[in-house]
Protein backbone atom coordinates (compact mmCIF):
# COMPACT_ATOMS: atom_id res chain seq x y z
CA UNK A 1 0.00 0.00 0.00
CA UNK A 2 1.38 3.16 -1.31
CA UNK A 3 0.93 6.34 1.87
CA UNK A 4 0.53 9.10 -0.14
CA UNK A 5 -2.28 10.76 0.35
CA UNK A 6 -3.30 12.06 4.20
CA UNK A 7 -6.53 9.74 3.79
CA UNK A 8 -4.24 6.78 3.05
CA UNK A 9 -2.05 7.31 6.06
CA UNK A 10 -4.76 8.01 7.83
CA UNK A 11 -7.18 5.30 6.80
CA UNK A 12 -3.93 2.86 7.36
CA UNK A 13 -3.30 3.95 11.04
CA UNK A 14 -7.12 3.27 11.71
CA UNK A 15 -6.34 -0.50 10.32
CA UNK A 16 -3.24 -0.47 12.49
CA UNK A 17 -5.34 0.60 15.72
CA UNK A 18 -8.27 -2.03 15.19
CA UNK A 19 -5.64 -4.67 14.38
CA UNK A 20 -4.35 -3.77 17.75
CA UNK A 21 -7.67 -3.77 20.00
CA UNK A 22 -8.45 -6.99 18.48
CA UNK A 23 -4.74 -8.45 19.40
CA UNK A 24 -5.22 -7.07 23.05
CA UNK A 25 -8.53 -8.45 23.11
CA UNK A 26 -7.61 -11.36 22.47
CA UNK A 27 -4.74 -11.57 24.78
CA UNK A 28 -7.84 -10.99 27.54
CA UNK A 29 -9.61 -13.87 26.64
CA UNK A 30 -6.50 -15.72 27.38
CA UNK A 31 -6.07 -14.77 30.88
CA UNK A 32 -6.98 -16.60 33.71
CA UNK A 33 -6.50 -13.72 36.19
CA UNK A 34 -9.25 -10.89 36.04
CA UNK A 35 -6.49 -8.03 36.53
CA UNK A 36 -4.59 -9.69 33.94
CA UNK A 37 -7.61 -9.10 31.26
CA UNK A 38 -8.79 -6.25 33.13
CA UNK A 39 -5.03 -4.92 31.78
CA UNK A 40 -5.24 -6.29 28.33
CA UNK A 41 -8.85 -4.93 27.80
CA UNK A 42 -8.07 -1.18 28.68
CA UNK A 43 -5.45 -1.56 26.29
CA UNK A 44 -7.78 -2.50 23.60
CA UNK A 45 -10.36 0.06 24.78
CA UNK A 46 -7.26 2.58 24.51
CA UNK A 47 -6.92 1.33 20.78
CA UNK A 48 -10.34 1.74 19.97
CA UNK A 49 -10.01 5.93 21.31
CA UNK A 50 -6.98 6.19 19.18
CA UNK A 51 -9.24 4.42 15.81
CA UNK A 52 -11.84 7.17 16.94
CA UNK A 53 -10.08 10.01 16.98
CA UNK A 54 -8.52 9.26 13.66
CA UNK A 55 -12.16 9.08 12.22
CA UNK A 56 -12.55 12.26 13.91
CA UNK A 57 -9.22 14.10 12.53
CA UNK A 58 -10.30 12.01 9.13
CA UNK A 59 -13.90 13.81 9.20
CA UNK A 60 -11.76 17.44 10.10
CA UNK A 61 -13.14 17.38 13.78
CA UNK A 62 -10.07 17.41 15.22
CA UNK A 63 -6.53 17.51 15.61
CA UNK A 64 -4.10 15.53 17.77
CA UNK A 65 -0.85 17.37 19.61
CA UNK A 66 2.81 15.53 19.35
CA UNK A 67 3.67 17.84 21.98
CA UNK A 68 3.99 15.83 25.05
CA UNK A 69 7.07 13.53 25.29
CA UNK A 70 6.94 10.37 26.78
CA UNK A 71 9.03 9.08 29.67
CA UNK A 72 10.88 5.53 27.93
CA UNK A 73 12.10 3.17 30.67
CA UNK A 74 14.05 1.19 27.58
CA UNK A 75 12.94 -2.09 28.41
CA UNK A 76 11.49 -2.93 25.36
CA UNK A 77 15.03 -2.46 24.18
CA UNK A 78 16.48 -5.33 26.27
CA UNK A 79 13.51 -8.22 26.81
CA UNK A 80 13.85 -11.36 24.54
CA UNK A 81 10.86 -11.67 22.41
CA UNK A 82 7.69 -13.39 23.40
CA UNK A 83 5.99 -16.83 21.85
CA UNK A 84 3.97 -14.68 19.37
CA UNK A 85 0.89 -17.85 19.62
CA UNK A 86 -1.44 -15.83 21.93
CA UNK A 87 -3.31 -18.45 23.31
CA UNK A 88 0.07 -20.30 24.79
CA UNK A 89 1.37 -16.64 25.85
CA UNK A 90 1.98 -16.05 29.53
CA UNK A 91 0.96 -12.94 31.07
CA UNK A 92 4.70 -11.87 30.92
CA UNK A 93 5.32 -12.86 27.02
CA UNK A 94 2.22 -10.91 26.98
CA UNK A 95 3.69 -7.86 28.34
CA UNK A 96 7.03 -8.02 25.91
CA UNK A 97 4.92 -8.79 22.88
CA UNK A 98 2.80 -5.80 24.04
CA UNK A 99 5.74 -3.42 24.64
CA UNK A 100 7.89 -4.71 21.08
CA UNK A 101 4.28 -3.66 18.85
CA UNK A 102 3.71 -0.15 20.64
CA UNK A 103 7.47 0.31 20.24
CA UNK A 104 6.95 -0.83 16.43
CA UNK A 105 3.84 1.12 15.97
CA UNK A 106 6.11 4.56 17.50
CA UNK A 107 8.72 3.64 15.14
CA UNK A 108 6.19 3.59 11.92
CA UNK A 109 4.36 6.88 12.71
CA UNK A 110 7.49 8.64 13.88
CA UNK A 111 8.90 7.52 10.48
CA UNK A 112 6.04 8.23 8.77
CA UNK A 113 6.23 11.87 10.04
CA UNK A 114 9.37 12.34 8.97
CA UNK A 115 8.85 11.40 5.30
CA UNK A 116 6.08 14.26 4.62
CA UNK A 117 6.38 17.90 4.39
CA UNK A 118 2.33 18.24 5.23
CA UNK A 119 2.83 20.21 8.65
CA UNK A 120 -0.47 19.05 9.60
CA UNK A 121 0.20 15.52 8.64
CA UNK A 122 3.21 15.79 10.60
CA UNK A 123 1.49 16.73 13.83
CA UNK A 124 -0.82 14.38 13.20
CA UNK A 125 1.56 11.42 13.23
CA UNK A 126 4.11 13.05 15.30
CA UNK A 127 0.67 12.64 18.36
CA UNK A 128 -0.05 8.92 17.22
CA UNK A 129 3.75 8.05 18.03
CA UNK A 130 3.48 10.06 21.31
CA UNK A 131 0.05 8.25 22.47
CA UNK A 132 2.00 4.78 21.04
CA UNK A 133 5.24 5.54 23.48
CA UNK A 134 2.84 6.02 26.29
CA UNK A 135 1.20 2.69 25.93
CA UNK A 136 4.81 1.27 25.73
CA UNK A 137 5.72 2.78 28.85
CA UNK A 138 2.72 0.76 30.76
CA UNK A 139 3.91 -2.02 29.30
CA UNK A 140 6.80 -1.37 30.59
CA UNK A 141 5.96 -0.45 34.17
CA UNK A 142 3.68 -3.63 34.35
CA UNK A 143 6.36 -5.58 33.33
CA UNK A 144 8.88 -4.05 35.74
CA UNK A 145 6.19 -4.49 38.35
CA UNK A 146 5.51 -8.09 37.77
CA UNK A 147 9.69 -8.68 37.34
CA UNK A 148 9.96 -6.98 40.55
CA UNK A 149 6.97 -9.34 42.36
CA UNK A 150 8.87 -12.34 41.36
CA UNK A 151 12.33 -11.20 42.86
Amino acid sequence: MELDTVDKVIDFAIKNEQKAAEFYDALAERMDLQSMKDVFIGFANEERGHEAKLKMVKAGNMLLSSEEKVLNLGLADHVKEANLNVKAMSFQEALVVGMNAEKAAFKLYTSLAESTDDPALKELLSGLAQEEAKHKLRFELEYDDLVMQEN
